[in-house]
């Protein structure tokens, strides 16, 4: 499970009292480049000096390994991402004609938009988005560079054809959700036949279940659904040798026995696609506590599946931020306190809570479904029975939260003085935000998820499409009515018990109003982790009490009147859907988030279009990596210094050199 960054509280300009964000680096310019409704950022790495070389070594082939599976995150997204890709990097290398008018500047600004989101569509609202050149001239440029008359016509289509593909996750209620998606998960089936497959094969009551269909393409073959695995000798087989050879590169350069034994359960399983060696992976990276270099590579969340069965490919370098961790770690150490506080039914909380392990930790490089846009917090692995018997591990990812700040002081304006409803709130924001946003992230991850457990019998697949969004939810839920705890205060996390006010003020706000500015006007609101927060915001609003719909000199705002009331709801709500997942309530779960989390108010959502729209401001984000460089002297290397990027397409065009699909 992963954390997206929250739009209102990143966008804040100003440091919080009590954050330990750092000071900013002198002349470093965080913010890249903006187009379409993206702002391209990079981000530092601090603590990278203080690394050993032996550290270094490590952090640098698992970032190689990482980079070798981009090309598996493209073409999961759509079946023709990479024979796109692989034109347009033709293009601007290639092309030698005319790059000084409009029509050109359209094209690089598409090319911009699909090198972000790897692919056609949106990389968060998931609709197909459009070249702003003609189909004649992108075809003039085709042609230019020795593109076959074929292939020509095939992107043309894939392109320009608004019913081709619209979607890359169907959210309709009309049709087959299969059938209407546009990823490159299943082929000529449909979501019957998927059902009736995986229904065949699984087994509800068995004690240690593998995520079934996690590392697979459904297809039909002489009349038979089969699965095709995704590993060595299968599809992206290519892709995953190099992978493979990089692990095996980095576990010469390991820091203990545990990182050593997890990689090469993690190559077995690449090699062999047994989901069964995937567990065995888990069981012995959850292990690994004491490493200061970490990652995750693999195919893990299952977002973009409309079925919620099929695991995205990502991959994530990092290292541990040591100071900042103490706040994690002593969450982890009372974690057993706030399980058995929670306002949930007690059949469903963890009698004894295992292994969660929590750390602040500083992004080296990020892959995959992790790049250009990528998390803030992340907590793994996902299955619920490891989570149960072996732990898991939670990250807050400093340096992006940081960057992200840093690039919004970067702007003259802000969405907080917008849309908070008077000084007070603002003051508020400014004083307790950051940190406050940063506690929260830390129970979502660390606690929120790590909570709770099925009832015998039930499947981890109950919630079937809804299932992302209920657990983003149950994760928020969970982080929401603990941040507002005493025990907080107690233990030290939280500097002050007004210091909740902060994000639950802008979680509102936010779930409300400011996230919809990432929704064009008459769409639904798609994106799980968005439906989440607008599940969340909505049910607490219609609850009555604690939250006011105000007007001023025609602007909307939503203003939290009663906290207590809040807090009180937010556990009512947390104690609804742990039980609609440990029961496997999918009626419930249904109704929930149709009801509350898809459908947006149209003249709030034209407000906050028209109100954003004149702050100049853009409201994605994603970030580029630094490269890795190692530094030889008489054939040795002796150092592994960070060079950072100038510009999107330039790290992309220099990206090419992993390509292998």
């Amino acid at each position: 499970m992963k954390t997206i960054a929250k739009m209102s509280l990143i966008a804040l300009a100003g440091i919080a009292a009590f954050s330990c964000k750092p000071e900013k680096e002198k002349d470093f310019k965080y913010t890249l480049d903006q187009f379409a409704d993206i702002k391209v950022m990079r981000y530092t790495v601090p603590g990278w000096e203080e690394l050993s070389l032996q550290q270094k070594a490590y952090a640098y082939h698992l970032a190689e390994a990482a980079k070798w599976g981009n090309e598996i995150h493209w073409d999961q997204n759509c079946k023709h991402n990479i024979t796109l890709k692989h034109t347009l990097e033709a293009i601007l290398k290639d092309y030698d004609g005319d790059k000084s008018g409009a029509e050109w500047a359209a094209f690089e600004e598409y090319a911009k938009r699909v090198f972000f989101s790897a692919g056609i569509h949106h990389h968060y609202a998931e609709d197909k988005f459009f070249p702003g050149c003609p189909a004649q001239y992108f075809d003039a440029l085709m042609s230019a560079v020795g593109t076959d008359e074929d292939t020509r016509e095939l992107l043309l289509a894939y392109m320009y054809d608004p019913d081709l593909y619209p979607q890359r996750r169907s959210t309709r209620t009309d049709g087959d959700i299969v059938a209407l998606s546009g990823v490159n998960f299943y082929d000529g089936v449909t979501r019957a036949e998927v059902e009736r497959y995986y229904a065949g094969i699984e087994d509800s009551a068995e004690a240690h279940p593998v995520s079934t269909g996690l590392n697979t393409k459904v297809v039909k073959e002489n009349g038979r659904v089969v699965e095709l695995p995704w590993k060595s000798g299968g599809i992206y087989g290519p892709a995953i040798d190099k992978i493979c050879a990089e692990l095996e590169a980095a576990a010469g350069f390991a820091e203990n026995e545990i990182q050593k034994q997890a990689l090469a359960r993690l190559v077995a399983y690449y090699r062999s696609g047994d989901l069964r060696e995937w567990d065995a992976f888990n069981i012995e990276w959850v292990k690994d506590t004491i490493g200061t270099v970490d990652f995750v590579n693999g195919f893990v969340e299952d977002y973009n599946d409309p079925l919620g069965r099929k695991g995205s490919w990502e991959g994530h370098v990092n290292i541990k931020d040591a100071a900042a961790s103490q706040r994690t770690e002593l969450l982890a150490a009372n974690a057993q306190w706030f399980e058995d506080n929670s306002p949930t039914d007690p059949r469903f909380k963890k009698s004894t809570v295992k292994g969660i392990s929590a750390k602040v930790i500083n992004a080296v490089c990020l892959a995959g479904d992790a790049y250009p846009s990528t998390p803030i917090g992340i907590n793994l692995p996902n299955a619920d029975w490891i989570r149960k018997e072996y732990g898991s591990k939670s990250v807050t990812i400093a340096n992006i939260t940081h960057a992200y700040d840093f690039s919004a002081e970067e702007m003259p304006n802000s969405t907080l003085k917008e849309f908070a409803w008077d000084e007070a709130e603002i003051e508020l924001a400014h004083k307790w935000g950051s940190y406050a946003s940063e506690v929260h992230t830390d129970l979502h991850e660390c606690l929120g998820h790590g909570s709770g457990q099925l009832l015998p019998g039930v499947s981890a697949t109950a919630m079937g499409e809804y299932a992302s969004t209920l657990e983003e939810a149950r994760a928020d839920l969970f982080g929401l009515w603990y941040a507002a705890d005493p025990k907080l205060v107690e233990l030290g996390i939280m500097p002050d018990p007004e210091a909740y006010k902060a994000e639950y003020a802008a979680y509102i706000r936010n779930g409300l109003m400011t996230q919809f500015t990432r929704v064009e006007l008459g769409r639904p609101n798609t994106e799980a982790h968005m439906q989440n927060r607008k599940l969340i915001a909505e049910w607490c609003y219609e609850q009555g009490g604690a939250i006011e719909k105000r007007e001023r000199e025609g602007k909307t705002y939503f203003c939290v009147t009663d906290y207590a009331l809040l807090r009180e709801q937010f556990g009512a709500l947390l104690a609804e859907i742990q039980r609609i997942k440990s029961e496997g309530d999918y009626a419930a779960g249904k109704a929930l988030v149709e009801k509350y989390a898809v459908n947006i108010d149209p003249q709030i959502h034209r407000e906050v279009l028209e109100r954003y729209k004149a702050l100049g401001l853009k409201p994605y984000g994603g970030f580029l990596n630094p490269d890795i460089v190692p530094v030889e002297k008489g054939g040795t290397v002796v150092d592994y210094k960070l060079v950072y990027p100038e510009s999107l397409l330039g790290q992309m065009l220099n990206y090419t050199k992993y390509n292998t699909l």
